[in-house]
């Protein structure tokens, strides 16, 4: 009963309705935010079982932000709190699915010569390519397509800057494939660094 009432005083003070209250607020907003930007990003690379689940967590947070707002209205710093998680709970949101690098995107890189090396090499590295000729403003070029986990990007545009600095390619989302050739979850070692170098100075 003495904490219930030391919680009820506190309540009542001005510490909790302008400093602990507001930062609550905000904390809140931030979880809230940053599922449901993580929800968004998964719904969009078809993950249907886990998008719905975030999505539950999601608005029961939100419904305890806003539950404390509207019990303040008279409180301003509520509503800097709630803008201001909002704000940053997107930003780390983004930042969690930069990092979690979740899902496949397409590569489709434009190559102005035949560069056999770098497909060569891509191919030795196991990433799956499709290699189309084409015609281009300034003649012929090759297209090469390949699908590829996010977390396999930077690996994959650092060869293909190495080899062809001056290569124009475009990265989209993906949102399901079936069957097709990916890279194995190995590290890059050594043995592979070396046969890159040399495979570049030829």
């Amino acid at each position: 009963m003495h904490l219930m009432s030391i919680f009820a005083d506190l309540q009542q003070s001005d510490l909790f309705a302008w400093v602990i209250l507001p930062l609550l607020i905000f904390c809140a907003r931030i979880l809230d935010q940053s599922i449901g930007t993580l929800r968004l990003i998964f719904l969009s690379k078809g993950f249907r079982y886990l998008a719905p689940l975030l999505g539950f967590f999601e608005v029961i947070i939100w419904l305890v932000a806003v539950g404390q707002i509207m019990k303040h209205l008279d409180n301003f710093m509520c509503y800097i709190a709630y803008g201001s998680g909002f704000a940053m709970g997107n930003y780390i949101g983004i930042v969690l699915d930069h990092k979690l690098s979740i899902g496949n995107v397409l590569v489709r890189s434009i190559l102005r010569n035949e560069n056999l090396e770098l497909i060569e090499y891509l191919n030795k590295r196991n990433f799956g390519l499709t290699v189309v000729d084409a015609a281009g403003a300034r003649g012929k070029v090759k297209v090469l397509f390949s699908v590829i986990k996010r977390k396999d990007l930077p690996t994959f545009l650092n060869i293909l800057c190495e080899f062809e600095p001056e290569a124009f390619y475009t990265i989209e989302d993906v949102k399901s494939t079936n069957e097709g050739v990916f890279r194995s979850n190995t590290r890059r070692s050594i043995f592979n660094s070396v046969s890159f170098r040399l495979m570049k100075s030829k």
